[in-house]
């Protein structure tokens, strides 16, 4: 497993690259929370963290960007209660009181003289605890973090966090394809196909068919690459705008995944359509509240695609490309909204998109500062929002003897967008937050609270047939 074995060792330009992006308005952290139904003594977390560091050595280390590049180094102070640390929520301990201190967790960067992560340990939260899990996206992505988690979890039928790995690894993997199973196939296979074409130009010189398919494949990429710079800049709303350097999360009640399913089933879309398309209603609703009229606006949505292989083992570091999502937020009727954003999802999955978007990553991050700078201005003018889905297991955990309730992860914000929605699907619940900058969304509980609404409204309209071109 390749976490980092040495005191020092190289950065890979697509981790250096999240490095440089960090910002005071955004800081460049993925950060989780999990809930548990009783109390969780700071000890067993430490024992938990100490027991794995050996799996992690990457954790033991920190970024450090030079003129050279970037370089991971092993802290020869390390510390594990410098990163699992205690936190007492004010008041009553309860969710108000927990979103609070996660919005200031957010918004705080990390510490870069250390290994960038921290465990916050809350010993009373409601009648159980909560854990705060904080990391640097140099180290992880979304999808490689809730696989990190989920190795330090275990079940009733494993007691062994090492033994629970690989029951979970299968769930987990396959939010890969969730949302858009073919384009690991055409993008993989185009960037293999490309490196085999330098590689093997004799090959392909006595094979003309097949030097003519990877000629067709990159004409593909390239073509996408075009359409990419071109979209046009999302429109100015209430959820494009100044940033701050606070952040407010909150998140709702979750939703039955059976429930979603079904409908799911019975309007030929998947659950991805069904999320996607609920996500698009609540911001819909939130803009008209917001007194902004959405009549046939479209904003689009940035949205991580893990592109590991489904059986990898569980390791840190950034392996994603991103996709350009049409959020149909004017479109009213759920049914007309749900088929609009089944559509949209239909195109994507035949577009290189996905990997295009990780080369280009790992392209800038071995270019200029100016260079990734002018990149990341560029593409995130072109979306309002971070949109991250990702599956979970779907029997319940625990996490150094007390069981989790609830699991959430939110994705940080890059460039000039300030709001992130994360769905993450657990004990066959799913569970949606929000992460928005204060000078954009005041009061993020106002959008958590429509997600739910916007569900029961699809439910509503396909249980009474109504048709989708209804206003």
């Amino acid at each position: 497993m390749n976490n980092g074995s040495s005191d020092s060792a190289p950065m890979s330009s697509v981790d250096l690259a999240w490095l440089r992006m960090e910002r005071p308005t955004n800081p460049m952290m993925v950060v989780g929370v999990l809930t548990l139904v009783t109390p969780l003594h700071l000890a067993a977390v430490r024992a938990v963290l100490a027991g794995q560091l050996p799996r992690y050595e990457r954790l033991l280390q920190k970024p450090v960007d030079g003129v050279l590049g970037g370089r991971w180094e092993r802290d020869p102070e390390f510390n594990l209660n410098d990163h699992v640390r205690p936190l007492t929520l004010a008041g009553r301990a309860g969710q108000p009181e927990l979103e609070a201190a996660v919005s200031k967790l957010a918004s705080t960067p990390l510490n870069s003289r250390k290994p960038m992560w921290q465990f916050h340990v809350v010993a009373k939260y409601r009648k159980g605890s909560a854990v705060i899990v904080r990391i640097h996206h140099c180290y992880a992505d979304g999808m490689a973090l809730v696989r990190l988690l989920l190795s330090l979890t275990n079940s009733p039928a494993m007691p062994h966090a090492d033994s629970s790995v690989a029951a979970h690894r299968k769930p987990v993997a396959a939010s890969c394809t969730a949302l858009l199973e073919p384009v690991m196939h055409i993008t993989g296979g185009f960037v293999q196909g490309t490196l085999d074409l330098w590689a093997s130009s004799l090959h392909m010189a006595a094979h003309p068919d097949l030097a003519t398919q990877r000629a067709k494949q990159g004409v593909a990429f390239g073509s996408e690459l075009a359409k990419m710079v071109l979209l046009s800049n999302d429109p100015l709303t209430p959820l494009k705008g100044s940033l701050s350097s606070r952040k407010q999360l909150a998140w709702s009640s979750p939703l039955p995944l059976e429930e979603v399913k079904t409908i799911s089933r019975a309007l030929g879309c998947t659950v991805n359509d069904a999320l996607l398309s609920t996500i698009a209603g609540a911001l819909g609703a939130y803009l008209r509240h917001r007194q902004y009229d959405t009549d046939n606006v479209v904003l689009r949505a940035l949205v991580p695609v893990n592109l590991r292989p489904p059986d990898s083992p569980v390791e840190l570091g950034n392996y994603f490309g991103l996709v350009f999502v049409d959020l149909p937020v004017g479109l009213r009727n759920p049914l007309a909204r749900l088929y609009a954003v089944h559509h949209s999802m239909e195109a994507l999955k035949q577009s290189p998109q996905a990997m295009l978007a990780y080369w280009m990553l790992t392209t800038v991050g071995a270019l200029p500062q100016v260079v990734e700078d002018y990149t990341l201005e560029m593409l995130t003018a072109k979306a309002s929002i971070v949109v991250s889905n990702v599956i979970g297991p779907l029997q319940p955990l625990y996490f150094a003897g007390a069981k989790i309730d609830q699991l959430f992860f939110w994705v940080p914000q890059a460039g000039s967008i300030g709001a992130g929605i994360s769905a993450l699907t657990y004990n066959n619940q799913v569970h949606f937050g929000i992460m928005a900058d204060s000078n954009l969304v005041a009061d993020p509980a106002v959008i958590v609270a429509k997600f739910n609404d916007e569900f029961e409204k699809l439910v509503l309209c396909t249980i009474s047939g109504i048709p989708a071109e209804s206003p």
